[in-house]
């Protein structure tokens, strides 16, 4: 399962040692997949007990509310050395990663009982994603919902690092990206352009594309625009640090087809003709992390805009 390293605009505990946390993270996902499996082998997975309403109504409202995002439509960027920012670091070696040994339903196999884990594992990277042991940042429920973060996350192995939809502070102006995916060799710029089951979508350089389904057409932003933008970005924080790792740009389409045979040679687009081959490759990547895959998160993390509060235990 990927690594959450940034959602958004909420503070991640990565930013406080992406040095640290990558390796912690895979350990205790090992110990706990470990005792899960051994305690649904010999039986003792018990049922939770029924807990009250109002303590389910107030563990919900606790948990979630959101600040609204901002967007801005530049192309020219300037970048400027970007200072680590300053926060309280978690203590303790499990921190958030507490794990749910109870299941209504007792699975019935082992897939069953792997998809329960890796639900319970996205929660967790959510909750790593927006708070530390210091502060915490307001998730709206949606992103527990959400398909996309959830195949980003769930689809690919441990040694992949992905920032969902970050918001970067470019020239003090916030932008925010789609999906950046860093994996040990190189690193990936991936854009939406789905739309309907079985869709085409026409490319071409305009602003525009145009979206066909059947006998519909619908005209949709042209989703290179973000894509390059995203890029240059990526680049610009790439070169201004020193970093060589590899910056690979896709435009994806799981459920439908792009149809752009003169599109841009530094573009991958992804689609159900090729989807399953790309997909395949990036999973069977079986190199560990590596120093400068952590240092492209560490540069990329250090321009994000991060937006917190303290926890009222931790306010003087």
């Amino acid at each position: 399962m990927a690594q959450l390293i940034k959602l958004q605009d909420f503070i991640s505990r990565y930013e406080m040692n992406v040095y640290r946390y990558p390796s912690q993270y895979i350990r205790l996902k090992k110990q706990h997949w470990r005792k899960l499996k051994t305690l649904w082998e010999e039986g003792l997975l018990t049922t939770p007990e029924p807990r009250p309403e109002q303590d389910s109504v107030q563990e919900k409202k606790s948990f979630f509310n959101r600040l609204k995002k901002k967007k801005v439509e530049e192309e020219e960027f300037n970048f400027e050395e970007a200072k680590p920012m300053q926060h309280s670091e978690d203590f303790t070696e499990d921190s958030g990663f507490s794990f749910d040994y109870q299941f209504g339903d007792q699975p019935l196999d082992e897939d069953e009982l792997k998809k329960k884990f890796l639900d319970q594992l996205l929660e967790i990277q959510i909750r790593w994603a927006s708070s530390t042991i210091r502060e915490k940042s307001y998730v709206n429920r949606e992103f527990y919902q959400d398909q996309l973060l959830k195949y980003f996350l769930q689809r690919f192995p441990d040694n992949y690092l992905v920032l969902y939809q970050p918001v970067l502070l470019i020239q003090k102006a916030p932008v925010e990206l789609d999906v950046i995916m860093i994996s040990p060799i190189e690193t990936w710029c991936i854009t939406l352009v789905e739309g309907k089951e079985d869709c085409v979508m026409l490319g071409s350089k305009d602003r525009f594309w145009i979206e066909k389904h059947t006998n519909e057409e619908k005209k949709v932003l042209n989703p290179l625009i973000r894509l390059n933008r995203m890029e240059k970005i990526v680049q610009g924080i790439f070169q201004l640090n020193e970093l060589e790792l590899p910056i690979r740009k896709v435009a994806l389409n799981r459920t439908g087809y792009i149809d752009y045979p003169y599109g841009p040679a530094d573009t991958m687009f992804i689609d159900k003709r090729n989807y399953e081959e790309w997909f395949a490759a990036l999973r069977r990547l079986s190199s560990p992390i590596k120093h400068d895959q952590l240092k492209a998160a560490k540069c990329l993390l250090q321009y994000c805009q991060t937006t917190y509060v303290k926890r009222p235990e931790w306010e003087d």
